[in-house]
């Protein structure tokens, strides 16, 4: 009988073990991207010192381990750009001080220094592919200051959209003009004007900036000749003008006027027809200097600047990481897990692909707990301690018969 006492007792540390797991369970059903856990318990038999015999008795019951559940969460939605949610397998990295971490909670945010982190002030890890990093490389912190700039750029190449009237007579002239940028980032209107000549199907063209800004340098005229069906005629190349500013920006400066394709054939963007002559499309490759106004991160994790000059630039690319064994990370709290070798070797990638599950921004995975099995388990531990009590007073009541045997 001194036998069952233990073993109740062992049914009593076991059960009040997993009443402590389901606890956790169900406190945790608001944690961001936390996995719910379940107790495992494996049988104790006696040893015989004559071998297995079949009559061998339990000795009760033990704690086997703990299974971490690694299923989706639902994803909610925050309206955040910064809260991120894995749709998949892998974590994101994080970093404190040198010690790398990782985490399925997805909720970051700028601090003052423009490092994106979570509440602990773990900095996300990624590719700084704004200056050249190389993707699958080393890993860096995500840093992108909120009052950062995009320096200017120069035009170097312009396109224009422009037909040209059949029925003009010679010395009828048309113009157009759009801005280009100079070095500085200086918005300067560039002006082309095209003249009718005597012979048919044949424009001069003339090209010029205010003389306060500058002055052409060279190739700023030339000559178009039209094929009979209004199209460019094939055979020339992209002319190229050169302008010397004066508003401190680097000279000379060299602008092509995107006419033809690399075949030599025109690439359709002048042509001469029977109808007015009009300018419908111009573009071109400069811009002025930006500050950054705000980010966006994709499905990819590249995170997207959009400046105040209306250029949008790629600054990162998240990293994400994977393991042969998710049941080998250690947990240490704070939603984070860290490699173990029973957990093998840290997988790194870029969401989406190869292994990794893709991101939705605006959004944070939910905790997986289901409340309704957690309570059933609840029914079931509590009724499991109540027996185990049992057997325990049961044994004490059959001993106390026993001792009373002899009064």
């Amino acid at each position: 009988m001194i036998g069952s006492l233990y073993a109740g007792i062992s049914g009593l540390n076991a059960n009040s073990w997993a009443m402590s797991v389901i606890g956790d369970n169900i406190a945790n059903v608001n944690t961001t991207a936390f996995k719910s856990s379940r107790p495992s318990f494996a049988n104790l038999l006696n040893q015989s010192l004559a071998g297995y015999t079949g009559n061998e008795v339990g000795k009760g019951v033990t704690v086997a381990g703990l299974d971490a559940s690694w299923s989706q969460g639902s994803l909610e939605t925050t309206g955040n750009s910064t809260d991120l949610a894995i749709n998949g397998k892998g974590f994101f990295i994080v970093n404190d001080n040198g010690q790398e971490f990782y985490t399925r909670a997805g909720a970051f945010h700028f601090d003052d220094g423009g490092r994106l982190v979570n509440n602990d002030n773990l900095v996300l890890q990624g590719w700084d592919i704004s200056s050249g990093g190389i993707v699958g490389g080393a890993t860096t912190d995500v840093v992108v200051p909120l009052g950062g700039t995009v320096p200017a750029q120069s035009t170097g190449e312009f396109t224009a959209s422009v037909n040209l009237d059949a029925t003009a007579v010679a010395g009828e002239t048309f113009s157009t003009s759009f801005i280009v940028y100079d070095s500085l980032g200086n918005d300067i209107p560039l002006s082309i004007t095209f003249t009718k000549t005597a012979t048919p199907n044949q424009w001069d063209w003339a090209a010029s900036v205010p003389a306060t800004a500058g002055a052409m340098a060279g190739g700023n005229t030339g000559t178009l000749t039209f094929n009979p069906d209004g199209s460019l005629s094939s055979g020339g190349t992209d002319p190229s003008m050169t302008v010397n500013w004066a508003t401190g920006a680097a000279n000379p400066q060299t602008i092509s006027w995107d006419l033809y394709e690399a075949t030599s054939a025109s690439n359709g963007t002048v042509t001469q027809h029977a109808v007015p002559s009009i300018t419908s499309f111009t573009n071109q490759n400069g811009y002025s200097a930006g500050t950054l106004q705000s980010i966006n991160i994709n499905e990819s994790g590249i995170i997207s600047g959009a400046y105040s000059n209306g250029q949008i630039s790629n600054l990162f690319q998240l990293a994400m990481a994977d393991f042969p064994s998710y049941a080998g990370l250690t947990k240490l709290g704070g939603n984070l897990y860290g490699a173990s070798i029973d957990s093998g070797q840290v997988l790194r990638g870029i969401p989406g692909e190869g292994t990794m599950g893709g991101l939705s921004t605006n959004a944070l995975e939910m905790s997986n707990v289901d409340l309704a099995t957690e309570f059933v388990r609840l029914i079931t531990t509590q009724r499991a301690f109540q027996a185990n009590a049992r057997v325990i007073t049961t044994s004490d009541e059959i001993l106390n018969e026993l001792i009373n045997i002899k009064r």
